[in-house]
């Protein structure tokens, strides 16, 4: 509530124009040989297509079929940097970004495809000089089969789209979706390799040489939701380690003095990790304060809140689906999933490189 009140205290217009200058688009991955034809497809029936001047395909380390699929894709600005040993996608960016020769980079992975607008809305707002990266909007297709935990992810994914919405208008967000984001090719800067949150740490150190971080809503990466709880709990495992490791990699970050959007940073990629502790500090501190109608009705909700979770559990096991109990799986498993994810951290079970999970 608080962000959202700065935000509609405190919004700073944007001008924004299109863009006519040529563009670069990176894509890294590992062995997305099956995916890659129709992500440069949705790239090149977008909008914007005459402005790309390149796409650059970083391969960490494949070994399927993506240099015949690059060698037989039919337009000549597609080219492969090939690498042969699998390092991780920071380091491929360190090497591929560089080799770019437009003024501004999109970044964007081989999963999702572009909605044909997507090129077009990332780049109008380069034409303010303030503006250093802009983040794209991953948006979920919609399915009458969602599973339980599929409803939940999508209502996680519109709460977490209005703080991004809230940190845009009001100063930046600290970090961009990794699906789609572009950034002036001058304020990259390497990343260490053993980052897990590249999305993060880019935008973040464009922001610290005094350029915002935008959300341009209107520039869509479109997916495909996880059915099975499993799966995202694995990517937001990951997603929690990585927060985790900017404290230890990026310390200056947490200093208001050092950090331009301190209070951002702090509330959306910090706060998160003290969660599981605040719920079971609330629930207590509502058992020790029981006696009033008050904290006999809030105690109530809170159990009853984490028994709707149970029964969603117990629900994506059946397959069956649940619109009303996704919400609270979600939440359940995401704090059980921080708990798992700061275990992670400490032991730094978590590479660079990785696993898909769909």
């Amino acid at each position: 509530m608080l962000l959202w009140a700065m935000a509609r205290l405190r919004r700073v217009q944007i001008r924004k124009e299109p863009w006519n200058r040529p563009i670069s688009i990176v894509i890294v991955g590992h062995n997305e040989a099956h995916r890659l034809p129709a992500k440069l497809d949705s790239l090149f029936q977008s909008d914007s297509s005459s402005l790309i001047a390149e796409v650059l395909i970083g391969s960490d380390g494949s070994d399927d079929h993506t240099a015949e699929v690059i060698a037989a894709y039919p337009d000549d600005r597609v080219r492969l940097l090939a690498f042969e040993e699998r390092r991780g996608k920071p380091a491929v960016l360190n090497d591929v970004v560089p080799e770019c020769g437009s003024d501004i980079v999109v970044l964007t992975d081989a999963r999702q495809e572009l909605d044909p607008a997507a090129l077009m809305k990332i780049t109008a707002a380069f034409a303010d000089e303030r503006i250093g990266v802009v983040s794209g909007e991953l948006m979920f297709r919609p399915s009458d089969g969602a599973t339980t935990a599929a409803q939940g992810m999508g209502a996680y994914w519109k709460y977490e789209k209005l703080i991004r919405q809230c940190e845009s208008r009001f100063r930046s967000v600290p970090g961009a979706t990794g699906a789609l984001y572009a950034i002036r090719r001058e304020l990259f800067r390497a990343v260490p390799v053993n980052t897990l949150l590249d999305d993060v740490v880019i935008p973040m150190q464009a922001i610290e040489a005094g350029y915002r971080c935008l959300l341009e809503t209107g520039a869509i990466a479109w997916d495909e939701p996880s059915q099975l709880a499993s799966q995202e709990s694995v990517r937001k495992r990951r997603t929690i380690a990585g927060c985790a490791q900017l404290i230890i990699n990026q310390p200056r970050w947490l200093l208001p003095w050092r950090n331009p959007i301190w209070w951002e940073f702090v509330s959306h990629k910090l706060a998160r990790l003290m969660s599981p502790l605040l719920l079971v500090i609330a629930l207590i501190s509502n058992v020790l304060l029981l006696g009033s109608v008050l904290f006999n009705m809030a105690l109530l909700a809170q159990v009853t809140f984490y028994v709707c979770a149970l029964i969603g559990w117990w629900y994506r096991g059946t397959g069956r689906i649940s619109r009303s109990l996704g919400l609270p799986l979600m939440f359940l498993t995401l704090n059980v999933t921080t708990v798992a994810a700061l275990w992670d951290a400490v032991r730094g079970r978590f590479t660079a490189t990785w696993q898909r999970t769909a």
